[in-house]
């Protein structure tokens, strides 16, 4: 009878584990990996695109900026771990900068000088190097380990003689192993999205003169650590308490809330709204597992 039990929240977990899998696959990560691009724009050859050969992760992402190509140059130059930051979540992105917690607002004439192998850091742990740089028109990041090293372009393209798109990509392949290799390159693999998004978003808002408040970056970011978190409790008690058609789906739609919070195309109130149900969920979720160590303390 324990065996029956053991396989079938087995399969139960399987199940769950491929449900949000296929989400993520079929529609999360193919929506975010061209977040803000057209369809010309995945398929137009860039800069850099010499360096991944077969990428496994090959994301193109834009967004339009009013202004212009010299007016856009700048921001991108000067952007870098210790230099003027990411422009996004500055909380984690610039922590232990030695320049602060705030990415620059202003155009910084010390970090407009970028030349071919210069450093580029993206945290305290390392980072990327300049291979090319053509003012005003792209530059290239790559990878300093790994073969092929992986690419990550920004480039600028006008649309007409005020407006421009600015478009990113970044391509590279997965690490199976060392552990710490393939645990950093699972971490990009579902944070990049956010991360370049808000890049993007970043450099838009100091062009057109709208620099985002440090408070409602750390709004956005909290509710995203929320529903991960809440994601990881949901799955905790999935595994700890005994199997049911209620706790299976609740677990599902804290993980469907997971993926409409981080990558689909939904504003702050709707991720709130999300990550209230999700607590409500795990609310529900808890009361139901100590109702059962009550009933059968056996099964403690």
């Amino acid at each position: 009878m324990h065996t029956a039990r053991m396989l079938k929240k087995a399969a139960a977990t399987a199940a769950l584990a491929s449900v949000l899998a296929a989400a993520y696959l079929f529609v999360a990560r193919p929506y975010q990996m061209r977040w803000g691009a057209t369809t010309a724009e995945v398929a137009r050859p860039m800069p850099g695109d010499e360096f991944s050969s077969r990428p496994t992760f090959l994301a193109t992402r834009a967004i339009t900026i009013d202004g212009t190509p010299e007016a856009i140059w700048p921001w991108l130059v000067q952007m870098g771990y210790g230099r003027g930051g990411f422009y996004g979540y500055d909380i984690l992105e610039n922590l232990g900068s030695g320049r602060g917690i705030h990415s620059a607002t202003t155009i910084d004439p010390s970090l407009q000088h970028l030349t071919v192998g210069d450093q580029l850091p993206l945290s305290a742990l390392g980072g990327l190097a300049v291979e090319a740089v053509v003012p005003p028109s792209y530059v290239v990041w790559i990878g300093q380990s790994g073969m092929p090293p992986g690419a990550f372009t920004w480039a600028l393209y006008p649309v007409d003689a005020h407006r421009t798109r600015l478009v990113s990509r970044i391509q590279w392949r997965h690490h199976w192993s060392p552990p710490l290799v393939f645990a950093m390159d699972m971490f990009t693999e579902f944070t990049d999205a956010i991360a370049v998004r808000k890049i993007l978003q970043g450099v838009k808002g100091r062009v057109e003169g709208r620099v985002e408040s440090f408070a409602r970056q750390n709004v956005e970011f909290a509710v995203y650590v929320w529903a991960f978190v809440s994601l990881l409790t949901a799955l905790a008690l999935f595994l700890r308490r005994p199997l049911s058609v209620r706790t299976w789906l609740t677990t599902l739609a804290l993980g469907v809330a997971w993926l409409v919070v981080w990558y689909a195309p939904v504003g702050i109130s709707v991720s709130v709204l999300a990550n209230l149900a999700a607590l409500w969920g795990l609310r529900q979720m808890a009361i139901r597992h100590r109702s059962l160590l009550h009933t059968h303390p056996a099964s403690r």
